[in-house]
């Protein structure tokens, strides 16, 4: 007689894991029990130990001590290689593709056609990726275009599609829908609900909230390296779950927005500005004080805008203007000068934001270094330790010494980094592409706090978040962009996510209810 899915043993089990990096106890007994044919999230603040343990599962990382048990049977895992022999695959949120080579490459990296001569065959490698990317909902994928040519929202895809081609009995998504849009968001949600559907296996790893509540079926909360309860999907609310995660409870997610003032004093000024083809004539003022979010569909030339306005792109065109002075930004030196002060925290922490096998301490005083040269055009020893330190409370950088190498450093702590050297220079102009990508709720809520701070004491900022309810919480205006031009600006009351969907769609609402560019 056939063996129904609920009759099935686990399809994995650890039971009482342990794992320490020096004086770190990074999981103190810890349990995690999937079901066959389950998507199972797993969720919890920035160095809880979901990343060890799912690392412990892939075989990237060995326990201290503890069982794992796939399909009933206790395995040893040592290696990746092993993990994938038994149908485990992950999806990491460090992306590991080789950006000089093509989607098809990277995707059959390790088992990639071959002719009769046992030759890779180029014609079937392509073929095999356009199929796979066809079943997967991923066909704006071209198998040809470099990987170092794709914007992070593909590369991340391109990731999960590299894990399919091994048909996993188990994915693990650890913030694998991080750097996507909505709709990627949904085909994703679609592939892995028919790997449910036939059987198998999903841990979802997210600190978006909303995903988890739509997609899982069962849920698990690690805190401070252990397990602290696992729940159907649904059995606990919102806010109970997020006080499980940070063991306190969380009083108001985004803070207070000021109450409109007359006064309008521009910091940043930009009229027409363009970069063909992506970016059209786009015009906006930014007050002092003022967070002006940045709408729309992801890829429709909100990143290009911040990076034009940064000194990163070449072939500018249009005015910008700072504190009502005319200044031509070629550089990103130019646009931190003492004169502009303008300061950008990117999408991509870990290849845009820090250099990963250096000290935290040394990614902190990259952007002051100039500022604690002596005499001599050294570096001052105690300037430095005095500057690092600054950093550090500030941010409330969770780190044992600042000689470590940020890598060591959980997601949010290395976001944390990002920001905090920043706030060193003293920026006037703030330029935030999506700062709580893929770090938990109540780090998200230092940050919230943190920008609006910076507001109140006068900095400007421009603020894209691929999540709604950010710029809905956070923002004193947003501009929607279509197709490189702002489509429309919300203000008030008519900042919510119904306008910010319907504008990012192009879809036009009563002259009577929204201002239109």
């Amino acid at each position: 007689m056939m063996q129904s899915v609920s009759d099935k043993p686990p399809i994995l089990e650890a039971r009482l894991v342990n794992k320490r990096f020096g004086n770190t106890i990074a999981l103190n007994n810890a349990t995690f029990v999937c079901q066959p044919g389950s998507i199972h999230a797993l969720v919890g603040e920035n160095g809880a130990g979901k990343s060890t343990l799912i690392k412990i599962i892939a075989g990237v990382v060995t326990p201290d001590s503890g069982t794992i048990q796939i399909d009933g049977s206790i395995s040893s895992i040592k290696s990746p290689t092993q993990a994938a022999q038994h149908g485990i695959l992950p999806v990491f949120q460090e992306l590991s593709l080789l950006p000089d080579l093509t989607i098809a490459e990277n995707i059959f990296i390790s088992n990639p056609p071959k002719n009769r001569f046992g030759i890779i065959s180029r014609s079937r490698l392509k073929q095999a990726a356009e199929s796979l990317c066809a079943e997967l909902g991923f066909e704006h994928l071209n198998p040809s275009a470099l990987v170092s040519e794709l914007p992070l929202a593909q590369r991340q895809l391109v990731e999960i599609a590299k894990a399919f081609s091994h048909n996993p009995k188990l994915l693990i998504l650890d913030e694998g829908t991080s750097a996507l849009a909505v709709q990627d968001v949904k085909t994703v949600f679609e592939v892995i609900r028919r790997m449910r559907d036939q059987g198998r296996s999903v841990i979802f790893i997210s600190h978006r909230m909303s995903e988890v509540e739509e997609i899982a079926d069962t849920l698990t909360i690690f805190r401070d390296g252990e397990d602290v309860g696992s729940f159907p999907m649904g059995a606990v609310s919102h806010e109970e779950m997020v006080q499980l995660m940070i063991g306190r409870k969380l009083e108001q997610v985004f803070p207070p927005k000021p109450a409109s003032s007359q006064a309008h004093t521009p910091v940043l000024e930009v009229e027409n500005l363009s970069w063909e083809p992506t970016l059209h004539s786009i015009s906006l003022n930014l007050d002092k004080g003022e967070i002006v979010g940045l709408g729309g569909l992801d890829g429709q030339g909100q990143a290009e805008l911040l990076f034009a306005l940064f000194g990163v792109l070449r072939g500018v065109q249009g005015k910008i203007r700072i504190n009502g002075q005319a200044v031509k930004i070629i550089s990103p030196s130019t646009a931190t000068n003492k004169h502009n002060r303008m300061a950008l925290i990117p999408e991509d922490r870990k290849t845009q934001g820090l250099i990963l096998p250096m000290s935290v301490g040394d990614n902190a005083i990259l952007s002051v270094i100039d500022r604690l040269l002596n005499q001599f055009g050294l570096v001052d020893n105690q300037k430095e330790r005095s500057t690092v330190q600054q950093m550090i409370e500030q941010m409330q950088v969770k780190v044992g010494s600042p000689h470590v190498p940020v890598r060591s450093l959980s997601g949010g702590n290395q976001q944390k980094v990002v920001i905090g050297k920043w706030l060193l220079t003293d920026a006037q102009i703030y330029l935030l592409h999506d700062p709580t990508r893929g770090i938990d709720v109540g780090t998200k809520q230092e940050i919230y706090q943190l920008v609006r701070k910076l507001a109140d004491n006068g900095a400007g900022i421009l603020f894209f978040s691929t999540e709604l309810s950010e710029l809905v919480g956070m923002c004193d205006r947003v501009l929607v962009l279509y197709e490189g031009r702002i489509f429309r600006e919300l203000t008030g009351a008519h900042i919510n996510e119904e306008n910010i969907v319907s504008a990012a769609l192009g879809l036009h609402s009563p002259s009577h209810e929204l201002q239109e560019s």
